[in-house]
Protein backbone atom coordinates (compact mmCIF):
# COMPACT_ATOMS: atom_id res chain seq x y z
CA UNK A 1 0.00 0.00 0.00
CA UNK A 2 1.15 3.41 -0.97
CA UNK A 3 0.93 6.51 1.59
CA UNK A 4 0.15 10.20 0.96
CA UNK A 5 2.62 12.01 2.04
CA UNK A 6 2.70 15.47 3.28
CA UNK A 7 1.28 18.54 0.20
CA UNK A 8 0.94 15.84 -2.42
CA UNK A 9 -2.79 15.74 -2.41
CA UNK A 10 -4.53 15.86 -5.46
CA UNK A 11 -7.77 17.69 -6.79
CA UNK A 12 -10.13 16.74 -10.00
CA UNK A 13 -8.65 20.18 -10.89
CA UNK A 14 -5.39 18.00 -10.95
CA UNK A 15 -6.90 15.37 -12.68
CA UNK A 16 -7.79 17.43 -15.88
CA UNK A 17 -11.35 18.43 -14.90
CA UNK A 18 -12.77 21.99 -13.61
CA UNK A 19 -15.96 21.82 -11.83
CA UNK A 20 -16.20 25.63 -12.29
CA UNK A 21 -15.97 25.58 -16.15
CA UNK A 22 -18.59 23.32 -15.85
CA UNK A 23 -20.75 25.58 -13.51
CA UNK A 24 -20.29 28.61 -15.71
CA UNK A 25 -21.57 26.35 -18.59
CA UNK A 26 -24.63 25.96 -17.08
CA UNK A 27 -25.09 29.09 -16.49
CA UNK A 28 -24.10 29.96 -19.67
CA UNK A 29 -27.04 27.40 -21.17
CA UNK A 30 -29.56 28.43 -18.93
CA UNK A 31 -30.70 31.44 -20.88
CA UNK A 32 -30.83 29.91 -24.03
CA UNK A 33 -32.74 26.87 -22.61
CA UNK A 34 -35.69 29.56 -21.70
CA UNK A 35 -35.94 30.50 -25.01
CA UNK A 36 -36.75 26.92 -26.11
CA UNK A 37 -40.05 26.27 -23.43
CA UNK A 38 -43.07 25.55 -24.53
CA UNK A 39 -46.28 23.56 -23.32
CA UNK A 40 -45.63 20.64 -21.35
CA UNK A 41 -42.11 21.56 -19.45
CA UNK A 42 -41.94 21.27 -16.16
CA UNK A 43 -38.76 22.14 -14.67
CA UNK A 44 -36.06 23.78 -16.07
CA UNK A 45 -32.38 22.97 -16.55
CA UNK A 46 -30.47 21.39 -13.60
CA UNK A 47 -32.12 18.74 -12.40
CA UNK A 48 -31.28 15.09 -12.32
CA UNK A 49 -33.92 14.59 -14.76
CA UNK A 50 -36.37 16.18 -16.79
CA UNK A 51 -40.03 16.53 -16.54
CA UNK A 52 -42.31 17.01 -19.88
CA UNK A 53 -46.28 16.60 -19.99
CA UNK A 54 -47.57 15.28 -23.33
CA UNK A 55 -50.17 18.29 -23.95
CA UNK A 56 -53.99 17.32 -22.52
CA UNK A 57 -54.82 17.99 -26.28
CA UNK A 58 -53.75 14.64 -27.57
CA UNK A 59 -56.41 12.07 -27.24
CA UNK A 60 -54.24 9.03 -28.28
CA UNK A 61 -50.62 10.05 -28.21
CA UNK A 62 -47.75 7.69 -29.03
CA UNK A 63 -44.32 8.53 -28.17
CA UNK A 64 -41.59 8.76 -31.01
CA UNK A 65 -38.15 9.30 -30.10
CA UNK A 66 -34.46 9.61 -32.28
CA UNK A 67 -31.07 10.17 -31.57
CA UNK A 68 -28.18 10.91 -33.74
CA UNK A 69 -24.86 13.03 -33.73
CA UNK A 70 -22.96 15.45 -36.18
CA UNK A 71 -20.92 12.55 -37.65
CA UNK A 72 -17.35 13.60 -38.98
CA UNK A 73 -19.23 17.20 -39.99
CA UNK A 74 -17.54 17.93 -36.66
CA UNK A 75 -13.97 17.59 -38.01
CA UNK A 76 -14.85 20.74 -39.98
CA UNK A 77 -15.71 22.71 -37.88
CA UNK A 78 -13.19 22.39 -35.60
CA UNK A 79 -10.82 22.95 -38.51
CA UNK A 80 -13.05 26.22 -39.57
CA UNK A 81 -14.15 27.56 -36.31
CA UNK A 82 -17.65 26.47 -36.94
CA UNK A 83 -18.67 25.75 -33.76
CA UNK A 84 -21.77 28.22 -34.18
CA UNK A 85 -23.90 25.91 -36.41
CA UNK A 86 -23.03 22.20 -35.42
CA UNK A 87 -25.81 22.25 -32.92
CA UNK A 88 -28.32 23.20 -35.78
CA UNK A 89 -26.90 19.94 -37.43
CA UNK A 90 -27.25 17.99 -33.88
CA UNK A 91 -31.16 19.26 -33.42
CA UNK A 92 -31.98 18.89 -37.06
CA UNK A 93 -31.10 15.20 -37.75
CA UNK A 94 -33.00 13.90 -34.58
CA UNK A 95 -36.57 15.79 -35.26
CA UNK A 96 -36.52 15.15 -38.75
CA UNK A 97 -36.20 11.79 -38.84
CA UNK A 98 -39.59 11.53 -36.00
CA UNK A 99 -41.04 13.88 -38.21
CA UNK A 100 -41.42 11.49 -41.22
CA UNK A 101 -44.06 9.31 -39.09
CA UNK A 102 -45.93 12.56 -38.56
CA UNK A 103 -44.80 13.44 -34.69
CA UNK A 104 -44.96 17.03 -33.54
CA UNK A 105 -41.02 17.33 -31.63
CA UNK A 106 -41.47 17.87 -28.24
CA UNK A 107 -38.35 17.91 -26.58
CA UNK A 108 -34.63 17.44 -27.29
CA UNK A 109 -31.76 16.57 -24.54
CA UNK A 110 -27.68 16.97 -25.31
CA UNK A 111 -24.83 15.05 -25.19
CA UNK A 112 -21.50 17.29 -25.17
CA UNK A 113 -18.27 15.20 -24.54
CA UNK A 114 -14.80 16.70 -24.65
CA UNK A 115 -11.07 16.66 -23.18
CA UNK A 116 -10.67 19.61 -21.75
CA UNK A 117 -13.74 21.94 -21.82
CA UNK A 118 -13.60 25.41 -22.99
CA UNK A 119 -16.63 27.06 -21.97
CA UNK A 120 -17.04 29.39 -24.90
CA UNK A 121 -17.21 27.07 -27.28
CA UNK A 122 -18.98 24.96 -25.14
CA UNK A 123 -21.34 27.93 -25.32
CA UNK A 124 -21.33 28.25 -29.03
CA UNK A 125 -22.25 24.91 -29.96
CA UNK A 126 -25.52 25.09 -27.19
CA UNK A 127 -26.33 28.96 -28.71
CA UNK A 128 -26.70 26.73 -31.81
CA UNK A 129 -28.09 23.59 -30.07
CA UNK A 130 -31.21 25.85 -28.92
CA UNK A 131 -31.80 27.48 -32.35
CA UNK A 132 -32.66 24.25 -33.81
CA UNK A 133 -34.66 23.49 -30.89
CA UNK A 134 -36.18 27.13 -31.66
CA UNK A 135 -36.91 25.89 -35.20
CA UNK A 136 -38.31 23.12 -34.50
CA UNK A 137 -40.83 24.25 -32.01
CA UNK A 138 -39.52 21.85 -29.19
CA UNK A 139 -37.97 22.81 -25.84
CA UNK A 140 -34.09 21.88 -24.73
CA UNK A 141 -34.57 20.51 -21.07
CA UNK A 142 -31.75 18.64 -20.15
CA UNK A 143 -28.32 17.13 -21.42
CA UNK A 144 -24.50 16.47 -19.98
CA UNK A 145 -21.49 17.88 -20.27
CA UNK A 146 -18.85 15.28 -19.75
CA UNK A 147 -15.26 16.50 -19.38
CA UNK A 148 -13.04 13.66 -19.51
CA UNK A 149 -9.27 14.27 -19.86
CA UNK A 150 -7.42 12.02 -22.19
CA UNK A 151 -10.46 10.92 -24.44
CA UNK A 152 -10.57 13.28 -26.78
CA UNK A 153 -7.70 15.92 -28.54
CA UNK A 154 -7.00 19.29 -27.41
CA UNK A 155 -9.70 21.61 -29.14
CA UNK A 156 -12.33 18.53 -30.06
CA UNK A 157 -15.57 17.34 -28.65
CA UNK A 158 -18.29 15.13 -30.15
CA UNK A 159 -22.23 15.79 -29.92
CA UNK A 160 -25.53 13.66 -29.62
CA UNK A 161 -28.61 14.15 -29.52
CA UNK A 162 -32.32 12.45 -28.19
CA UNK A 163 -35.33 14.19 -29.12
CA UNK A 164 -39.09 12.45 -28.20
CA UNK A 165 -41.97 13.93 -30.41
CA UNK A 166 -45.73 12.92 -30.31
CA UNK A 167 -48.36 11.62 -32.83
CA UNK A 168 -52.23 10.82 -32.57
CA UNK A 169 -51.92 7.03 -32.78
CA UNK A 170 -54.55 7.36 -35.77
CA UNK A 171 -52.57 10.33 -37.73
CA UNK A 172 -49.04 7.99 -37.61
CA UNK A 173 -47.28 8.38 -41.27
CA UNK A 174 -45.88 4.77 -42.31
CA UNK A 175 -46.41 4.31 -45.79
CA UNK A 176 -48.94 1.79 -45.78
CA UNK A 177 -51.57 3.59 -47.78
CA UNK A 178 -48.36 4.60 -50.98
CA UNK A 179 -49.95 3.37 -54.18
CA UNK A 180 -48.49 3.20 -57.73
CA UNK A 181 -49.81 6.45 -59.48
CA UNK A 182 -48.40 8.68 -56.16
CA UNK A 183 -46.86 11.68 -56.32
CA UNK A 184 -42.88 12.39 -55.48
CA UNK A 185 -42.34 15.67 -53.47
CA UNK A 186 -38.88 16.91 -52.79
CA UNK A 187 -37.57 19.99 -51.04
CA UNK A 188 -34.27 21.53 -51.07
CA UNK A 189 -31.94 20.81 -48.58
CA UNK A 190 -29.74 23.34 -47.19
CA UNK A 191 -26.49 22.08 -48.55
CA UNK A 192 -24.91 18.24 -47.49
CA UNK A 193 -26.55 18.43 -44.05
CA UNK A 194 -24.36 15.97 -41.71
CA UNK A 195 -23.83 12.97 -44.08
CA UNK A 196 -20.68 11.88 -45.77
CA UNK A 197 -18.58 13.90 -44.50
CA UNK A 198 -16.06 11.44 -44.77
CA UNK A 199 -16.37 11.63 -48.50
CA UNK A 200 -16.04 15.63 -48.41
CA UNK A 201 -13.38 15.57 -46.42
CA UNK A 202 -11.31 13.39 -48.71
CA UNK A 203 -11.89 14.93 -51.85
CA UNK A 204 -11.07 18.19 -49.96
CA UNK A 205 -8.13 16.65 -49.30
CA UNK A 206 -7.82 15.71 -53.03
CA UNK A 207 -8.50 18.90 -54.18
CA UNK A 208 -6.09 21.32 -52.01
CA UNK A 209 -3.86 18.80 -50.49
CA UNK A 210 -5.37 19.91 -46.59
CA UNK A 211 -8.55 20.66 -45.20
CA UNK A 212 -6.78 24.75 -45.15
CA UNK A 213 -9.45 27.45 -43.60
CA UNK A 214 -7.49 30.36 -45.79
CA UNK A 215 -8.56 28.51 -49.12
CA UNK A 216 -12.19 28.13 -47.78
CA UNK A 217 -12.76 31.41 -47.31
CA UNK A 218 -12.46 31.76 -51.72
CA UNK A 219 -15.62 32.77 -53.32
CA UNK A 220 -17.98 30.41 -53.73
CA UNK A 221 -21.13 31.28 -55.73
CA UNK A 222 -21.72 34.07 -53.60
CA UNK A 223 -20.29 33.05 -50.25
CA UNK A 224 -17.71 31.59 -48.93
CA UNK A 225 -16.96 27.93 -49.72
CA UNK A 226 -16.36 27.41 -45.54
CA UNK A 227 -20.12 28.76 -45.50
CA UNK A 228 -21.45 26.23 -48.14
CA UNK A 229 -19.62 23.31 -46.50
CA UNK A 230 -20.54 24.10 -43.26
CA UNK A 231 -24.41 25.24 -43.53
CA UNK A 232 -27.11 23.65 -41.50
CA UNK A 233 -29.05 20.76 -41.91
CA UNK A 234 -32.31 22.10 -42.76
CA UNK A 235 -35.27 21.56 -40.09
CA UNK A 236 -38.31 20.95 -42.22
CA UNK A 237 -40.91 20.32 -39.06
CA UNK A 238 -43.20 23.61 -39.03
CA UNK A 239 -43.95 23.59 -43.01
CA UNK A 240 -44.14 19.98 -42.62
CA UNK A 241 -46.89 19.80 -40.08
CA UNK A 242 -48.49 22.64 -41.27
CA UNK A 243 -48.67 20.29 -44.67
CA UNK A 244 -49.94 17.01 -42.65
CA UNK A 245 -52.88 19.23 -40.84
CA UNK A 246 -53.66 19.85 -44.75
CA UNK A 247 -53.21 17.36 -46.75
CA UNK A 248 -53.17 13.43 -46.51
CA UNK A 249 -49.53 12.83 -46.69
CA UNK A 250 -48.75 9.56 -47.55
CA UNK A 251 -44.85 9.04 -46.92
CA UNK A 252 -42.10 10.84 -45.47
CA UNK A 253 -38.49 9.83 -46.19
CA UNK A 254 -35.85 11.88 -44.10
CA UNK A 255 -32.54 11.94 -47.02
CA UNK A 256 -30.14 10.90 -44.44
CA UNK A 257 -26.81 8.27 -44.76
CA UNK A 258 -27.58 6.45 -47.56
CA UNK A 259 -28.83 9.04 -49.81
CA UNK A 260 -31.84 8.98 -52.38
CA UNK A 261 -31.17 5.21 -53.06
CA UNK A 262 -31.28 3.93 -49.57
CA UNK A 263 -34.04 6.07 -47.56
CA UNK A 264 -36.77 6.48 -50.13
CA UNK A 265 -37.37 2.61 -50.13
CA UNK A 266 -38.15 2.86 -46.64
CA UNK A 267 -41.09 4.20 -46.68
CA UNK A 268 -42.20 1.84 -49.71
CA UNK A 269 -44.33 -1.24 -49.23
CA UNK A 270 -43.31 -4.06 -51.41
CA UNK A 271 -43.98 -4.35 -55.17
CA UNK A 272 -43.50 -0.47 -55.58
CA UNK A 273 -40.71 1.54 -56.61
CA UNK A 274 -40.27 5.59 -56.46
CA UNK A 275 -38.82 6.59 -59.72
CA UNK A 276 -36.61 9.92 -59.52
CA UNK A 277 -35.99 12.41 -62.25
CA UNK A 278 -32.65 14.21 -61.92
CA UNK A 279 -33.71 16.59 -64.51
CA UNK A 280 -36.54 17.73 -61.94
CA UNK A 281 -34.79 19.21 -59.04
CA UNK A 282 -31.40 21.78 -58.76
CA UNK A 283 -28.69 20.28 -57.69
CA UNK A 284 -26.48 22.91 -55.42
CA UNK A 285 -22.81 23.60 -57.07
CA UNK A 286 -21.55 21.62 -53.69
CA UNK A 287 -22.42 18.58 -55.14
CA UNK A 288 -21.17 19.07 -58.36
CA UNK A 289 -17.66 20.11 -57.32
CA UNK A 290 -17.46 17.46 -54.82
CA UNK A 291 -18.49 15.22 -57.54
CA UNK A 292 -15.66 16.94 -60.53
CA UNK A 293 -12.64 16.73 -57.69
CA UNK A 294 -13.46 13.65 -56.12
CA UNK A 295 -13.96 11.59 -59.45
CA UNK A 296 -17.28 10.24 -57.68
CA UNK A 297 -20.05 8.45 -60.44
CA UNK A 298 -23.64 9.38 -60.24
CA UNK A 299 -24.80 6.23 -58.56
CA UNK A 300 -22.49 6.97 -55.56
CA UNK A 301 -23.64 10.50 -55.03
CA UNK A 302 -27.23 9.01 -54.85
CA UNK A 303 -26.16 6.61 -51.94
CA UNK A 304 -24.49 9.08 -50.12
CA UNK A 305 -25.93 12.39 -50.71
CA UNK A 306 -29.07 13.74 -50.79
CA UNK A 307 -27.90 15.88 -53.99
CA UNK A 308 -30.24 18.91 -52.78
CA UNK A 309 -33.62 16.83 -52.14
CA UNK A 310 -33.30 16.83 -47.40
CA UNK A 311 -36.88 15.55 -47.56
CA UNK A 312 -39.12 13.36 -49.56
CA UNK A 313 -42.78 13.37 -49.54
CA UNK A 314 -45.64 11.71 -51.07
CA UNK A 315 -49.15 11.88 -51.67
CA UNK A 316 -51.57 11.56 -54.11
CA UNK A 317 -51.10 12.71 -57.35
CA UNK A 318 -54.11 14.71 -56.97
CA UNK A 319 -52.47 16.43 -54.19
CA UNK A 320 -49.43 16.93 -55.61
CA UNK A 321 -50.20 20.99 -56.16
CA UNK A 322 -51.46 21.85 -53.82
CA UNK A 323 -48.65 20.07 -51.39
CA UNK A 324 -46.41 21.78 -53.23
CA UNK A 325 -47.83 25.54 -53.12
CA UNK A 326 -48.51 25.07 -49.26
CA UNK A 327 -45.09 23.80 -48.53
CA UNK A 328 -43.45 27.00 -50.92
CA UNK A 329 -45.61 29.37 -49.22
CA UNK A 330 -43.84 28.06 -45.89
CA UNK A 331 -40.65 29.08 -47.45
CA UNK A 332 -39.48 25.99 -49.04
CA UNK A 333 -38.04 25.62 -52.31
CA UNK A 334 -40.16 22.18 -53.85
CA UNK A 335 -39.71 19.85 -56.89
CA UNK A 336 -42.14 17.03 -58.06
CA UNK A 337 -39.11 15.08 -58.80
CA UNK A 338 -41.11 11.68 -59.74
CA UNK A 339 -43.95 9.04 -59.33
CA UNK A 340 -44.60 5.83 -57.13
CA UNK A 341 -44.66 2.91 -60.00
CA UNK A 342 -45.04 -1.02 -59.63
CA UNK A 343 -41.54 -2.61 -59.04
CA UNK A 344 -40.07 -4.85 -61.91
CA UNK A 345 -39.75 -8.20 -60.92
CA UNK A 346 -35.36 -7.86 -59.60
CA UNK A 347 -35.63 -4.08 -59.48
CA UNK A 348 -34.19 -1.56 -56.87
CA UNK A 349 -37.24 0.03 -54.73
CA UNK A 350 -35.56 3.58 -55.79
CA UNK A 351 -34.06 4.70 -59.06
CA UNK A 352 -32.91 7.57 -60.56
CA UNK A 353 -33.48 8.41 -64.16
Amino acid sequence: MGSTLPGSSLSYRDAGVDIDAGDALVDRIKPLARRTMREGVLGGIGGFGALFEVPKRYREPVLVAGTDGVGTKLKLAFALDGHDTVGIDLVAMSVNDILVQGAEPLFFLDYFACGKLDVEVAARVVGGIARGCELAGCALIGGETAEMPGMYPDGEYDLAGFAVGAVEKSAIIDGSRIAAGDAVLGLASSGAHSNGYSLVRRVIERAWGAIDASQMNDDFHGRRFADAVLAPTRIYVQPMLGLIRSVPVKGIAHITGGGLLGNVPRVLPDGLQAVLHRDAWTMPPLFGWLQRHGGVDDAEMHRVFNCGIGMVVIVDAADAAAAGAMLAAAGETVYRIGEVVERPAGAAATVVV
